[in-house]
């Protein structure tokens, strides 16, 4: 098949989508498909790249990570782009992307199919904070809902997140089909030689997050654990790999809980190299967020053998449903119990690292692209589609 693919983000902005993104592209190209991505250009960091059409675009004010792209640089491909004979279009994200997906495939005469990655009720009150949280939630609801019904078929990553749209009122057929991991990518990593850059003794009871740092990861939650963990275990620590706009706010509250000498900030970390060496580090991986649809780096933890303790709330409950491999906080103050369980519990960590391994295997990325590759050919033979001129 050759498979259009639009989207407001993509490397070398780091965050779920992108990820989720180059998992099923590289894999559908593996397995012989072709498949096109249109996404912003950045100023540095996507250079030599095939089969990708950066459109120039402009930063975003509330968000100076993101960009975004402008809409009628993408239609001027249209008529290039139909010379290329793509079967379908698959949206990625609901900005310009979503607009600008419809209108292609409305101009190519093929059917267009959307992920739902974000859990944006939740989200964009983070952003919009000067605006009602419950206007901002039922903007986003409606805003969901239609963009939703736009399409052909809408890809979600966890039943959690097809339970909320349904309740939306979303019509469309929607197909749970969650982004799966390149197992080969996740061997090997050197954690002591991560400890040492870190300057973090080889004996020090550690544990990692690796993530985003914005508001709704809930990464307050992970320091306040900390200031428990600590009195039962005064030597641990907490690397935090990332980066973001809740990065300032991070950094004040760790001060706040006079916490800097137990926080060790990473940044952004290179995924084929030091991100591993900083998984492999940890004791155990910690997570809190509430709003995630999937949880990607949980289950890039457990295929390195890296212990998780996690809430399990909206998508993470789908990778966490198995009980093994983590340990399941019932709340956020119950993250500290684990936490300390788990740092404790020398045999445990051995125990769960075995079974977060064999967890892991479960989420191919070759089985969740095959699961793609159906909807995709059932979108393309039913849907009916009208071709503007």
């Amino acid at each position: 098949m050759k498979i259009l693919m639009i989207s407001d983000v993509f490397f070398p902005r780091i965050n779920g989508v992108s990820t989720s993104i180059a998992t099923f592209r590289r894999q559908l190209r593996r397995e012989g498909h072709d498949v096109t991505l249109i996404a912003p250009a950045y100023p540095t960091g996507h250079e030599g790249e095939s089969h990708i059409l950066r459109i120039p675009s402009r930063y975003v004010i509330l968000d100076p990570e993101d960009r975004m792209m402008k809409p009628r640089r993408i239609l001027a491909q249209a008529d290039e782009l139909a010379g290329e004979g793509f079967d379908l279009i698959h949206v990625h994200t609901p900005f310009v992307a979503h607009y600008a997906g419809l209108q292609l495939g409305r101009r190519l005469g093929i059917p267009v199919v959307e992920s739902y990655h974000t859990y944006f009720e939740e989200y964009l009150f983070h952003y919009l904070s000067f605006l009602p949280r419950t206007w901002m939630r039922s903007v986003a609801r409606r805003l969901s809902r239609r963009q939703c019904n736009q399409v052909d078929a809408v890809v979600v990553p966890s039943r959690a997140m097809a339970e909320v749209l349904a309740g939306y009122g979303v019509r469309t057929p929607m197909s749970i089909i969650p982004t799966g991991i390149h197992q080969e990518a996740f061997v090997g990593g050197d954690g002591m030689a991560f400890r040492q850059r870190m300057g973090i003794d080889q004996d020090t009871p550690l544990l990692v997050h690796v993530g985003r740092i914005a508001f709704e990861k809930n990464i307050d939650a992970l320091l306040h654990m900390m200031v428990t963990v600590r009195r039962a275990i005064p030597g641990a620590m907490l690397v935090i790999a990332g980066d973001g706009p809740a990065m300032g706010h991070v950094r004040r509250l760790t001060r706040q809980l006079g916490l800097e000498q137990t926080i060790r900030f990473a940044g952004y970390l290179d995924r084929r190299t030091t991100l591993l060496d900083c998984y492999r580090a940890g004791n155990g991986f910690v997570f809190a967020s509430r709003t995630e649809t999937q949880g990607l780096v949980l289950l890039e933890a457990m295929a390195l053998g890296v212990p998780v303790v996690s809430t399990a709330v909206m998508g993470t409950r789908d990778i966490l449903s198995s009980g093994q491999g983590a340990l399941v906080a019932e709340d956020d103050r119950d993250l500290s119990r684990q936490a300390i369980r788990l740092l404790s519990d020398p045999c445990l960590q051995q125990t769960l690292s075995l079974q977060a391994r064999q967890s892991a295997l479960a989420w191919s990325a070759r089985e969740m692209a095959a699961r793609m590759l159906t909807l995709y050919e059932e979108v393309r033979d039913t849907a009916q589609v009208t071709v503007l001129p």
